[in-house]
């Protein structure tokens, strides 16, 4: 597929010289400001022969490993580091978020572990969680409160914490504390915070004046703790307040107390420490009323969770109103006390509302945490991502279950071809299968409602080193700043496990043009040397297109166009010989 490539831009020659060069890079690959020095440089740099250099030619093979190359890699370089405007509101960005990060297994018999804090700060979670309760010796414990799961001690958590909060990101890290430990036991979790964390512990009380949290720049290397707060009023050394405990409403689900999933936590008084209270300064937790009562009273620095059946009833009956929320307020969804097993929700699903901190479980491999940890890619990994312009202006209106084109955002029409693919292994726990996987592909588009749509290759019957497939597909992106692009890579063959391989990428994050993308495992590994070559090209649906992002020369398939076909004459051994020049005859005919 690639010879047939540059026989098309060398005008039939057998290299590319720095002209032709020039051609490819800016009809496809979308590159500006190509000069002949620009292809010069890549031509010294991924040309293997003496010969080749000193003419200034690309032979196949320098045209192939300059392809296979980071450089025609389908994810946009720029999106590698921090690139977006991160002096808006905290509330204004998704935050890469972890549910009861401590737990490495399931909610309710798992072990407890600082691993899972390590790795998901490590992968660039900016929102963690800490279930503390009273433990021996006088010293506080982390666990899920009336679970089997196993217990961590407080200060081990706290010192792993430090020492990795921005290893992978500099932006502020909410810890999100639910207290159930006694006066003096509080105590003990006040001294450690405050000597281990020192200065990063933000503790500067909000003016009553502001409109907005300050941003995620303000805040660099500073952690903020988000937990119940006393009255302004309090002026004692404690006093009460009702328990906040995600914990007992999973135990209820396991004992078949209650049935009925809503976001109401036990109401038990406990006794909270006034100086605990006063470290919690910009994410103070609240219950949520509803939306009239939050837009009159609800202050910019409290802080609402709701469980994601609850989440999911307001985004289903209230859509406008949850993402003018949003704009102002921070909303915290944890998953349903009903997923014992870890499993996760969509974070799509809240993320169309505004809902910012959508917390994952990050020990359950997926579909849902490969599109978690795809969307966090986008502004270099550092957890925070700015949201679409149309959640943010107070002036604009935006529902989150619009089925049509979004008003003032410009669809964009996106066209996908698949290739080829390179080196497929067998999918795990294959066992019984054949030696040779017969591969499909699925490309899946996720975002609002409007958006989602999913299309399938064909299969490529035995062969999983390099299956021809070599099919094109077009998707409507009526909100591009929110969709996302999953390619997933399916054994047809199968008994059991049928996955092979996945790659999750942003929509704004794409190179038009001819890439490879690298494929990953099911737990987010890359699979050494797989991958899916592909050609990507993204319009404006009137006819125009953002000129740097687009694969000009992109072409629409011919209706018309006529392939030759193989007549079947029932002697298998001649059948099976003239089966195999099929795709030989359909590229013939294209190229011709």
């Amino acid at each position: 597929e690639i010879y047939f490539l540059l026989v098309q831009f060398s005008s039939n020659k057998e290299f590319l010289d720095s002209k032709d060069l020039m051609m490819f890079l800016e009809a496809e690959q979308g590159m500006p400001h190509v000069t002949e020095q620009v292809s010069m440089n890549i031509i010294q740099k991924y040309e293997p022969s003496k010969e080749g250099q000193e003419k200034g030619w690309l032979s196949l093979d320098g045209f192939t490993k300059y392809l296979m190359s980071s450089e025609c890699h389908i994810f946009d370089p720029e999106h590698k580091k921090v690139c977006q405007d991160m002096t808006q509101p905290v509330s204004h960005y998704y935050i890469n978020a972890s549910h009861n990060t401590y737990l490495i297994e399931d909610q309710f018999r798992g072990p407890s572990d600082i691993t899972g804090y390590i790795r998901a700060l490590k992968m660039g979670c900016r929102s963690i969680e800490v279930d503390a309760w009273d433990g021996t010796d006088n010293q506080p414990i982390v666990y899920t409160g009336h679970t089997m799961t196993s217990q961590i001690a407080f200060c081990s958590v706290i010192d792993a914490i430090n020492k990795h909060a921005f290893v992978a990101s500099e932006y502020p890290l909410i810890l999100c504390l639910e207290n159930h430990c006694s006066l003096q036991q509080q105590n003990i979790m006040i001294q450690h915070m405050k000597q281990t964390f020192g200065d990063k512990l933000y503790t500067n009380p909000p003016s009553v004046d502001d409109s907005y949290l300050p941003s995620p720049e303000a805040l660099k290397h500073k952690i903020l703790l988000k937990a119940r707060k006393l009255p302004a009023n309090i002026t004692g050394f404690a006093g009460d307040i009702t328990d906040e405990d995600e914990g007992a409403e999973m135990a209820k689900k396991v004992v078949g107390e209650n049935t009925d999933q809503q976001n109401v936590v036990p109401n038990r008084k406990f006794k909270l420490c006034k100086e605990l209270s006063d470290i919690v300064t910009l994410c103070k937790s609240i219950m949520f009323k509803d939306f009239p009562d939050s837009l009159q009273n609800q202050k910019c620095w409290e802080f609402c969770s709701f469980n994601e059946v609850t989440a999911s009833k307001l985004a289903n009956e209230y859509p406008k109103d949850f993402v003018n929320y949003n704009k102002r307020f921070l909303a915290r969804i944890y998953p349903s006390p009903m997923r014992i097993d870890s499993s996760n929700m969509n974070p799509q699903d809240f993320w169309k509302c505004g809902c910012q901190v959508v917390a994952m479980n990050y020990q359950t491999p997926g579909l849902m945490m490969d599109l978690n940890i795809g969307w966090f890619r986008q502004n270099g990994n550092c957890g925070y991502v700015l949201r679409p312009a149309i959640m943010r202006e107070e002036v604009s209106y935006f529902s989150a279950n619009t089925k049509d084109s979004v008003p003032g955002v410009s669809p964009q029409l996106l066209h996908i071809k698949i290739i080829s693919g390179q080196n497929f292994p067998k999918p795990k726990g294959s066992g019984s299968k054949g030696d040779v996987v017969d591969p499909y592909v699925y490309v899946e588009i996720h975002g609002i409602p409007a958006d989602c749509a999913e299309q399938r290759t064909k299969t490529v019957n035995q062969n999983g080193e390099n299956p021809i497939f070599d099919e094109s597909f077009e998707f409507q992106i009526n909100l591009p700043e929110l969709a996302m692009v999953r390619f997933v890579v399916l054994d047809d063959d199968y008994i059991g496990d049928e996955f092979i391989a996945q790659y999750t990428i942003p929509f704004e994050c794409l190179q038009p043009g001819y890439r490879h993308l690298p494929l990953q495992s099911l737990t987010g590994e890359i699979l050494p040397h797989a991958s899916l070559f592909v050609h990507v090209a993204i319009t404006n649906r009137r006819g125009g297109g953002k000129p740097h992002k687009r694969g000009l020369s992109v072409r629409k398939a011919k209706r018309s166009r006529e392939y030759a076909n193989m007549r079947t004459i029932l002697i298998k051994s001649v059948d099976e010989i003239f089966k195999t020049v099929i795709q030989q005859l359909r590229e013939a005919t294209d190229l011709r």
